[in-house]
């Protein structure tokens, strides 16, 4: 079993990738996974929203594969805790590779929110796309700590 997390663009503050490979770290102890950034659209603003939009959706479907797609969607589902943590437990153990997909600053493109297996979402409330990578990762870390009977301080 193989956890992914995908999504375009390196993070841009040092603080939250400090935290980001923190987590990333505690989550590697328990289940292989990896943190795979691929081509952010450069140098286009949001005027530019269709082909940034392109750009971005072609680098992600290349590691897509045949896993199970969860892309975070402010229209998706929202979970608690224990919830979520049920929810991928399952998910793990059907033995296939679990990817996470979170989209750049103006989300995801239509296209690949249609591949999604499942569509999540964090909170009502709106993140910027790089301080959502950082709250995914901690939320995976707690189910699979609730997952494995281990205290997650609440």
């Amino acid at each position: 079993m193989l956890m992914k997390f995908l999504w375009p663009g390196k993070t841009r503050s040092a603080e939250l990738r400090a935290v980001q490979e923190s987590y990333r770290r505690r989550i590697s102890r328990q289940i292989p996974c990896r943190i795979i950034e691929t081509a952010e659209a450069k140098g286009l603003d949001e005027r530019s929203a269709g082909k940034i939009m392109e750009i971005e959706a072609k680098g992600l479907e290349k590691h897509m594969k045949d896993d199970y797609i969860i892309c975070l969607f402010d229209k998706g589902v929202e979970m608690d805790s224990a919830e979520f943590s049920r929810f991928l437990g399952k998910r793990l153990d059907a033995g296939r590779a679990v990817t996470f997909v979170v989209g750049g600053f103006l989300g995801l493109a239509e296209r690949i929110l249609e591949r999604a297996s499942f569509r999540l979402s964090l909170s009502k409330m709106t993140f910027s796309h790089e301080l959502s990578r950082v709250i995914l990762l901690e939320q995976v870390y707690r189910s699979i700590s609730i997952l494995k009977g281990r205290h997650y301080a609440k």
